[in-house]
């Protein structure tokens, strides 16, 4: 398992949330969510990435689709905030 860093790339729009670019949260050991800055997580947001990033946090064959995922979209597409992630090897 990877942990992953999902920061916030950019904002368009209003993000109810208050998110702003260089925020960020962590999965870690694939499992559990740590907040980061700010120290609240958007519901809607982690809610439409999850699905993703429990694929993200493990080791797959190089083939995979998911090892091509560089940034995820919250799910406001009037107001969207773009994730960049990155796994952390331990």
């Amino acid at each position: 398992m990877f942990d992953v860093r999902c920061s916030v790339k950019s904002v368009k729009g209003f993000c109810s949330a208050g998110y702003k670019v260089g925020d960020h949260f962590f999965i870690k050991n694939g499992v559990m969510l740590e907040a980061g800055e700010p120290k609240g997580l958007c519901i809607y947001a982690v809610g439409g990435l999850l699905p993703y990033l429990t694929a993200y946090c493990r080791q797959t064959p190089d083939g995979d689709w998911i090892n091509n995922k560089k940034e995820l979209q919250c799910p406001d597409n009037d107001n969207a905030v773009i994730f960049s992630l990155e796994r952390i090897k331990k």
